[in-house]
């Protein structure tokens, strides 16, 4: 199955991802976190963020999340994943996907900027949401809106959504 989190900057999407990470270790559920600047950083950052690039950059993940489900490993995708068809392309390829989309309201994130994203970046390069496109989902699986909820809730309600689709004990290895 692929968790794949989705969101503008600053939804906490590697915080949740992270914690999902954990919570699948210590149910002994074999599991890999893969976060959208990982990939860029794997392929020195040969891509930029014009729309043509970020496509790329989202298809090389998409490979990665498809690889994860076809071999049996708990994909958490964390990745801002902003364009619709791209979405529904991995909802198309890959049979274990999960969309869930935290929901962040962008003057929210601007203002707390943890990861430096928009204070950095702003004027050099497109922003989702700002300068580049966040074509808003269609079809996720789940949305949390996050500045109403804490982080705790956050995990709780992904959690209670896992358990819910694929039953109780779901974070536990399946052995043949």
């Amino acid at each position: 199955m692929i968790i794949w989190l989705i969101g503008i900057s600053g939804a906490g999407k590697t915080t949740i991802g992270r914690r999902l990470e954990e919570y699948l270790n210590k149910a002994g559920r074999k599991n890999y976190l893969l976060d959208g600047d990982e990939v860029r950083d794997l392929f020195d950052r040969d891509l930029g963020y014009t729309d043509a690039d970020r496509e790329a950059n989202i298809k090389r993940i998409l490979l990665g999340a498809y690889l994860l489900d076809k071999n049996g490993i708990v994909g958490i995708i964390c990745n801002i994943a902003p364009l619709e068809h791209l979405r529904a392309l991995a909802r198309k390829k890959i049979a274990g996907y999960n969309e869930i989309y935290l929901k962040k309201d962008l003057a929210v994130s601007r203002k707390n900027d943890v990861k430096g994203v928009y204070r950095d970046n702003e004027g050099k390069t497109p922003i989702v949401g700002i300068d580049a496109r966040f074509d808003e989902p269609q079809h996720p699986d789940l949305v949390l809106e996050v500045d109403k909820l804490s982080e705790e809730e956050t995990f709780q309600a992904v959690l209670d959504y896992m358990e819910k689709k694929y039953g109780k004990g779901w974070e536990k290895e399946v052995r043949a």
